[in-house]
């Protein structure tokens, strides 16, 4: 039996053209819109730390408030070693909602990003290989992040399983898509809205 494609749930793209709504639209069979009144089931907002986001993003983030549509930040750029992921969180905290971050970025020795560290159990995607190769984390790396760790499972366990898709909770993933980074993680997020 085949798997449905991710286009049997109505994804809507948002976001300036320098965050690359058009490819993030292409990879997962969304639409690029710009009225946030079309019924969707899911709606994507991209932005790039590099840009900001725009008044039009901020005006399509308010509108689908009362829908309470299921919404996801896509963060873009991090093929730029100036743009932060982090910086990009605390823009969409501040224009768009409390946002959550299951994974973090982590870069390699020149700085660039090459992995992402989940926030639910610590594992590590690292994308230097096809497909992307999971593992423990280190002593280190469980450090660094374990106060990020403390505040995300405290907000997901007061938000709930299903917060998600009851469009209460609104994850920001950083992605870049010509090494797939982060791709398989929206992925996951979208399928997660047909059961």
């Amino acid at each position: 039996m085949s798997k449905p494609s991710l286009s049997t749930i109505r994804t809507h793209i948002f976001g300036h053209p320098g965050a690359h709504p058009k490819e993030v639209a292409s990879i997962f069979d969304g639409h690029l819109e710009q009225d946030p009144s079309l019924d969707c089931d899911l709606a994507i907002f991209a932005i790039n730390p590099a840009i900001g986001i725009d008044a039009q993003s901020i005006a399509q983030w308010e509108a689908l408030d009362e829908a309470m549509v299921p919404r996801l930040v896509v963060v873009t750029g991090l093929d730029d070693s100036e743009n932060d992921f982090d910086d990009a969180v605390l823009l969409a905290n501040r224009v768009f909602d409390q946002t959550v971050t299951p994974f973090l970025v982590l870069h390699d020795d020149s700085g660039i990003a090459c992995a992402l560290i989940s926030l639910s159990d610590l594992s590590i995607r690292d994308y230097s290989t096809t497909p992307p190769t999971l593992r423990d984390s280190d002593a280190e790396h469980k450090t660094l992040v374990s106060e990020f760790q403390s505040e995300y499972l405290n907000q997901m366990e007061l938000m709930g399983d299903d917060a998600f898709g009851a469009g209460l909770v609104f994850p920001a993933i950083p992605i870049w898509l010509d090494r797939k980074i982060g791709v398989d993680i929206v992925t996951n997020y979208i399928e997660s809205l047909k059961n």
